[in-house]
Order: structure tokens, then C-alpha cells, then sequence
């Protein structure tokens, strides 16, 4: 089982459409599950007609799922974007700031890191070292 883990906590899966691995995609997809290494140019023309695009997240020390998510919405996309995988409560400002909508955990995760560690960084515009300095 997974959480969902938005600016309002924790929150089960609403998402009911098929996501479709990228390795495996099919023209009709509304959803992608990309991978960490994927370069986001080679969707381009695309993002119009996906709905959601899900970036794996192997690692916590594994940062290209944020660059991935950066460059998505430079393109245009304005989907929902979710980061899935090994992303920390630490993380979650970061994972905000550049783009991702949600963020994905595995219940262990959520269990090892309780919603009031992620609903913490839930203001994640104020969270970050500018706005302290402008403080």
C-alpha cells in the first residue's frame, strides 16, 4: 500500500486510471510512469494529453527526479505531477518547489516519518533559506 502525501497530509490513492511505464507506452496513455533517468524533451508534443505523470524516486540521495519534474513544467506541463518512491519529509519543500503536485511513500515510510513531519514543510514556500533571510 502507498500514501499520498499533500500540503493537507496524508491521503489514500484517488488516482483510478491505468499508469503506463514509460518503457511500455502506448499513444493513448493518460499517465506515465517515468523513470529517474528519463530526459523529459522526449516528451514533448505530449504533455497535452497526459493527465498524470508519476517520477520514481529510487533513492533519497537520488536528486534527478527533481530536475525531471523542473524541466516538465518549463515545458508547459500543468497536469498532476507526483514524485513516487524514496523521498524524505525533508525533501518535501524541495520536491514543491519544483513542480511535483504530491509526493508517493510506502506506508513503511509513513510509519518511520508520521504525517506531522511532512505537514511541517507543508508551508513550503516559507521553507526555504530567502525567505528566512528576507524574514
Amino acid at each position: 500500500m502507498t500514501v499520498i502525501v499533500t500540503d493537507r497530509g496524508f491521503a489514500p490513492e484517488d488516482w483510478t486510471a491505468p499508469i503506463t511505464p514509460l518503457a511500455e507506452d502506448a499513444e493513448d496513455a493518460i499517465a506515465l510512469d517515468l523513470p529517474n533517468d528519463t530526459d523529459p524533451a522526449s516528451l514533448a508534443g505530449r504533455l497535452e494529453c497526459l493527465t498524470m505523470i508519476r517520477v520514481d524516486f529510487p533513492s533519497a540521495a537520488d536528486g534527478r527526479g527533481f530536475s525531471i519534474a523542473r524541466q516538465l513544467r518549463l515545458m508547459g506541463y500543468t497536469g498532476r505531477l507526483r514524485a513516487r518512491g524514496h523521498v524524505i519529509a525533508d525533501q518535501y519543500a524541495m520536491a514543491r518547489r519544483a513542480g511535483f503536485d504530491e509526493v508517493e511513500i510506502s506506508d513503511a515510510l509513513a510509519a518511520r516519518q508520521p504525517e506531522d513531519q511532512w505537514t511541517f514543510r507543508a508551508n513550503w514556500q516559507a521553507h526555504d533559506y530567502q525567505a528566512r533571510l528576507r524574514g
